[in-house]
């Protein structure tokens, strides 16, 4: 109590003295027990992406208000989807908000975006701090009294993805009433930072591009492929017969048809895939196009050929990364009072009735909450793969061909959603797994996390524009082969890592104006050390610690490949000169991208048991399912996957 006091006489001193001076008086500082100064306090801290900015408004003893002012977070993940507000809790609205509400930041993380609601709790501190708040005070947890909930429909959808949101879609246009479960916070799953990328023919854009005869060998050689079955000899005789009309009609424009996106899909997989189902997707590619174009996707009015896809036959989403597919279906879904989406809530386990018909699945939710949904058709199992679970891809890989530790290499993925929790759930009723030692990696990560961020546009759709480099200034691989064999080429470079290296030369876009997938400029990527940036040669071999003369007969060399169409690396694909300045270096990695194994599907997305019979009330779709890729995924070839195989889903459980 005397301390108190004498504290109390020396500010009523230093008070008088002050105003006696002319001068204000200090703001007070405050009591322990939650006492604040009144203000407008801002903090910024680093998110995902870049910094995140949060301005909280205080009086007193109450937190007004917060606010998340300017932040690059992820669309959809970290910050609402370009075209308005998403399905479930977005970080930068709900923080804030339940900040406000509990007045407390020891609030809950948004599932699958744990490192933006961090750091937006992490600026809401620094912001109290300023206010002169006692935190011990402020961290107070939010109660929860968790209820047991009863969900019914004719659909119950696992999973928030691209393949889970087409087959709420196609099911609740068959009139089937349709519950999303999404154990994230927002819908999306990987489909959101996928490159965004699709593969189908397309007589109208490939009319545009001239067939050379590097080109042509391509198909030549996929003709001379030793068939491994009667259907696989079929396909090459019908491949056979297009490409003699073609030859013979005079045409110079670039070939494709059904047929060769099949073979090509099935050879690059190394003939490990089921035909019926590698049919299944490359047949109705193009009404998956269509389908999705007409719920409202924008494609650019290109064709390229994508990172792995072997062939130009791939268009790319005018929105960020997976953004414009994610944003397509949840719109439909907003005006559609058939489908209902429930996010952070894990489905733990399928349930089967007394004949063995799957009828629903049981869960629980962030506050606590049990639920169990109940499926009058059945349920659409669409979880994703595992490529984010070390341990699992590891134990499962083909150790002869990936000799290296998967386990503590980098993902592409969200860790959050490529965990093969469905697969779990999946085995426990009865389904049977396949090509589970099937992995692949992709050589597009970034070095700093793995995921697919940062890179010019080029990288991913401009593989006729750029080289690849090692750290010597070396080319050491096709750039436009197979995922597999880049990245196991990769492997072999210094420090496993390479450069894509392009110029200012080519007509894919202009390379200083460039906006990347994920919305960073040209600058921000030079300035963050996503991207180096040099106007001549000599000088890039400077930034890049190599031998000039090295670096600079390698570009000769592939400028000479251009001119032949003859290259030492067996490339095919050649429409740019590497010339004139600004040359750029964008430094990667090969990450696990991923997993080609699953569960085993007939082609109506039916699940099958260790037996072949059908489970009944069960069909799956997307990565959580084996048997379309074989050993190698084609680039731009998940998309069609999950359009349609997720549309065909939504069919078969509706029907």
């Amino acid at each position: 109590m005397k301390k108190r006091l004498l504290a109390l006489l020396m500010a009523m001193v230093l008070c008088v003295g002050l105003a006696a001076c002319g001068q204000k008086d200090p703001d007070p500082t405050p009591e322990a027990g939650g006492t604040l100064t009144a203000g407008t306090y801002t903090a910024s801290k680093l998110g995902m992406n870049g910094q995140v900015k949060v301005e909280v408004v205080v009086d007193e003893t109450t937190i007004q208000s917060v606010k998340v002012l300017e932040n690059q977070e992820t669309p959809g993940i970290g910050s609402p989807l370009v075209d308005g507000e998403q399905e479930g809790t977005i970080p930068t609205l709900s923080i804030p908000k339940a900040i406000v509400d509990n007045q407390t930041v020891n609030v809950d993380a948004v599932a699958g975006a744990t490192i933006t609601s961090a750091t937006i709790k992490a600026a809401v501190e620094d912001c109290l701090t300023q206010a002169g708040a006692d935190l011990a005070n402020w961290k107070t947890p939010v109660e929860k009294n968790g209820t047991a909930i009863t969900k019914d429909a004719d659909v119950i959808v696992v999973g928030g993805g691209g393949a889970g949101l087409a087959a709420a879609i196609s099911a609740a246009a068959e009139g089937a009433t349709v519950i999303v479960v999404e154990k994230n916070g927002a819908v999306g799953g990987d489909t959101l930072v996928c490159g965004a990328i699709y593969n189908n023919p397309d007589p109208a854009l490939q009319a545009k591009v001239t067939m050379t005869d590097a080109v042509k060998t391509t198909i030549e050689n996929a003709l001379q492929v030793t068939p491994v079955n009667e259907e696989h000899k079929a396909l090459i005789d019908e491949v056979a017969k297009e490409w003699a009309d073609y030859k013979a009609s005079g045409r110079t424009d670039l070939f494709d048809s059904e047929a060769w996106f099949t073979l090509q899909t099935f050879n690059g997989g190394d003939c490990m895939a089921e035909l019926p189902l590698v049919k299944e997707m490359t047949y109705n590619a193009i009404a998956g196009y269509e389908w999705i174009q007409g719920l409202g996707m924008e494609f650019n009015d290109v064709i390229g050929q994508g990172a792995g896809a072997l062939w130009q036959r791939t268009h790319t989403s005018t929105k960020q990364m997976g953004t414009g597919f994610i944003s397509t279906y949840v719109e439909n879904i907003a005006k559609n009072d058939k489908v209902e989406i429930i996010t952070s809530t894990t489905v733990t386990e399928l349930v089967k009735d007394a004949e063995g018909k799957v009828v629903g699945a049981k869960g629980q939710d962030v506050n606590g909450n049990t639920y169990t949904f109940n499926a009058a058709k059945g349920v659409v199992l669409a979880t994703g793969g595992f490529a984010a679970n070390g341990k699992m891809v590891e134990e499962n890989k083909d150790a002869e061909k990936w000799t290296v530790d998967l386990s503590k290499m980098p993902t592409t993925n969200r860790w959050s959603c490529s965990q093969g929790d469905g697969l779990a759930m999946a085995t426990a009723v009865g389904a049977q797994l396949t090509d589970m030692d099937l992995v692949q990696l992709l050589y597009l990560g970034n070095l700093k996390d793995g995921g697919l961020t940062k890179y010019p546009p080029r990288v991913v759709n401009g593989t006729d524009q750029e080289i690849f480099i090692n750290k010597n200034g070396e080319r050491f691989v096709n750039e436009g082969g197979r995922r597999d064999e880049i990245c196991l080429a990769v492997l072999q470079q210094p420090d496993a890592m390479f450069y894509f290296l392009e110029s200012a030369d080519g007509d894919y876009v202009d390379v200083k104006s460039a906006i990347t997938a994920d919305g960073f400029t040209f600058q921000q990527m030079e300035e963050e050390g996503y991207i180096i940036v040099a106007d001549t040669l000599e000088e890039m071999a400077t930034k890049l610690g190599c031998d000039a003369a090295t670096l600079k007969a390698t570009v000769d060399a592939f400028n000479a490949s251009v001119d032949s169409g003859e290259d030492a690396y067996g490339r095919t694909l050649f429409t740019t000169k590497l010339e004139n300045g600004p040359f750029v270096a964008t430094p990667r990695q090969a990450c696990v991208h991923h997993t080609m194994g699953g569960v085993k599907i007939d082609t109506e997305c039916r699940v099958l048991d260790a037996d072949g019979n059908v489970i009944p009330g069960l069909v799956a779709a997307g990565e959580v399912t084996g048997g379309i890729h074989g050993g190698n995924r084609l680039g731009g070839n998940a998309v069609v996957d999950t359009v349609v195989f997720g549309k065909l889903a939504g069919e078969t459980i509706a029907k």
